[in-house]
């Protein structure tokens, strides 16, 4: 009888909730305004020989490499950063090795990890989610051969200084050290410059926040060349579509689209974290383009009394040291005024709530 690995069949899969998503959409990071106008009329002039090719990626990594000061060797276009998180652990980890993560943290590490069949090593963050240094260096062992970090964290939206993570890769020159900068747009601080000092040090992007290209999955995995050339092994050669390939250029082209965004976004977090301290609200100051909110017992009822007002927000009250958080995506300024003003009524009607059990 043919059965999977058991290291498959020990894995808890992994499923976002992305069922009946309707009205705004502020759970799952994405942007809220889409992308640059020049990427829709791109889309709309694409032929039927472009559909029919399969696609060449390597001129478009050549492109993308240029726009981030580095050599195309150095680069790799993924699938999301999704595949780029399951390349590195596939290119890295044997059956017994060990990955470190810091939590909370995004889920897909350890699903890969462990689908390799090694084991995960998670160490809790600081006080107020801090990155915990000391912990993590000294659980770095023979077997460590992969350190992941999202810089800034998600759901915290906590950072880690470079000099910092730096230190890590030192520590563990045997490791991968993944530095998963999804949020990078939204923070503006990056290793990226780094990139081959040290060798071991990885660093992903993506254009699906910022950008606002989530639906074409499309990542970026940087590195030292020759680390490189060893994760092009495990990679398909198509493994970028062909519309996402022929759009990305004028993404990057139009970079005043992205910047006048992240403003946007950058100006709205600020104002409602404000707005969280008037309600009363716990949050975490985020440096990414969400915000972590501890609301308690009544998580549950709060996220439904806001969808019942059309906004969709993330449970995260599972997360470690997350319990009674949910996360909040920050959009554009009318989509952040929309979230404030149901946030006033919804604490309102909460307050009342639990006046009325007392």
């Amino acid at each position: 009888m043919l059965e999977a690995r058991a290291a498959i069949k020990n894995l808890r899969p992994y499923r976002p909730p992305l069922a009946g998503r309707q009205g705004l959409r502020l759970d799952f990071n994405e942007s809220t305004v889409g992308c640059s106008p020049r990427v829709l009329a791109q889309l709309r002039a694409l032929d039927a020989e472009t559909l029919a090719r399969y696609p060449e990626r390597e001129p478009m990594e050549a492109e993308v490499a240029d726009f981030l000061g580095l050599d195309a060797a150095q680069i790799l276009l993924t699938n999301g950063v999704d595949e780029a998180i399951h390349l590195l652990c596939s290119t890295y980890l044997e059956p017994g090795d060990e990955a470190i993560i810091v939590v909370p943290t995004f889920a897909m590490y350890v699903l890969f990890a462990q689908a390799e069949g090694a084991r995960v090593v998670r160490i809790m963050s600081g006080e107020n989610f801090s990155f915990p240094l000391e912990e993590l260096l000294s659980q770095i062992s023979a077997r460590t051969r992969l350190i992941a970090v999202t810089n800034p964290n998600n759901p915290t939206g906590a950072a880690v200084a470079c000099e910092i993570l730096l230190q890590v890769a030192q520590a563990a020159p045997r490791a991968a050290l993944l530095v998963d900068e999804a949020y990078f747009e939204f923070h503006g601080e990056t290793i990226l410059t780094q990139i081959g000092r040290p060798a071991n040090l990885f660093v992903t992007r993506t254009f699906s926040k910022a950008y606002g290209l989530a639906g074409l999955r499309i990542g970026i995995l940087a590195g030292d060349a020759g680390q490189m050339a060893m994760v092009r092994r495990t990679a398909s050669p198509y493994n970028v579509n062909a519309v996402a390939l022929a759009v990305l250029p004028e993404a990057l082209r139009d970079q005043k689209y992205v910047e006048d965004y992240v403003a946007e976004v950058q100006h709205g977090r600020g104002v409602l974290q404000q707005e969280l301290r008037t309600l009363g609200l716990h949050y975490w100051p985020s440096c990414a383009n969400f915000v972590l909110v501890r609301v308690g017992p009544a998580h549950a009822e709060f996220m439904q009394a806001l969808r019942a007002r059309g906004i969709l927000v993330r449970d995260r009250n599972s997360d470690p040291g997350c319990e009674g958080c949910v996360r909040l995506t920050v959009g554009s300024r009318e989509h952040t005024q929309t979230l404030i003003c149901a946030l006033r009524e919804v604490v309102e009607q909460l307050v009342k709530q639990r006046e009325v059990r007392a």
